[in-house]
């Protein structure tokens, strides 16, 4: 598994996740939300990272390229692949710690083709949207706590995820085309009360 700036909890997901998938088709990989495109009626999620992004989630073959890197004392040029992901249904799993207990978010997307290309970012990246919609997965996702960092999974169901979560007693919330705010956020006041009074 990886995890970039000492992030143990997605390079453990992503190290399960790869143990998961076997030789399913798809992929597994770290990634980061990098930026967004804020266009009315467009919006979507630009997710990436500098140099660590896993080849398994390419559409294509990737190119092995030399780009400075402006963070960091960095002598050299690193070389990093460079790639767009396929499009396609994928989920974002990230590990958070409550406190005392941890929750598993998992949140489902709809991988889409970029349309325009990225000279200026040469690093590998995938374009989505969270389901239901841009707007409610993202406010979902920040109410709920989601990282920073995902394991990004084209390979990895989420009924999987959440088969995982049940068997490691883990604290599972799901953001997906039904996702509902008041129905989320009494979830998420229960699950604060069972911890609270069931431990």
């Amino acid at each position: 598994g990886f995890g970039a700036e000492g992030d143990w909890k997605t390079s453990a997901l992503v190290r399960l996740a790869k143990v998961m998938t076997g030789d399913r088709p798809g992929g597994v990989s770290f990634i980061e939300d990098y930026t967004y495109h804020m266009v009315k009626g467009q919006e979507r999620i630009l997710g990436a990272h500098m140099l660590e992004v896993c080849p398994s989630i390419a559409d294509g073959k990737p190119t092995l390229e030399a780009h400075p890197l402006s963070i960091g004392d960095n002598k050299s040029d690193p070389a990093r692949l460079v790639f767009d992901t396929k499009a396609g249904p994928a989920l974002n799993a990230t590990l958070v710690d409550m406190g005392g207990r941890m929750r598993l978010i998992l949140a489902e997307l709809d991988v889409v083709k970029a349309e325009h290309a990225m000279p200026k970012l040469p690093t590998a990246r995938a374009v989505w949207i969270p389901r239901p919609s841009f707007k409610l997965g993202a406010q979902g996702w920040i109410e709920a706590g989601g990282g920073h960092h995902s394991a990004f999974c084209q390979a990895v169901t989420t009924e999987e995820w959440e088969d995982f979560g049940a068997m490691a007693g883990l604290e599972v919330v799901r953001l997906d085309a039904n996702l509902d705010m008041r129905t989320l956020r009494n979830e998420l006041r229960w699950n604060d009360v069972a911890y609270k009074f069931g431990r």
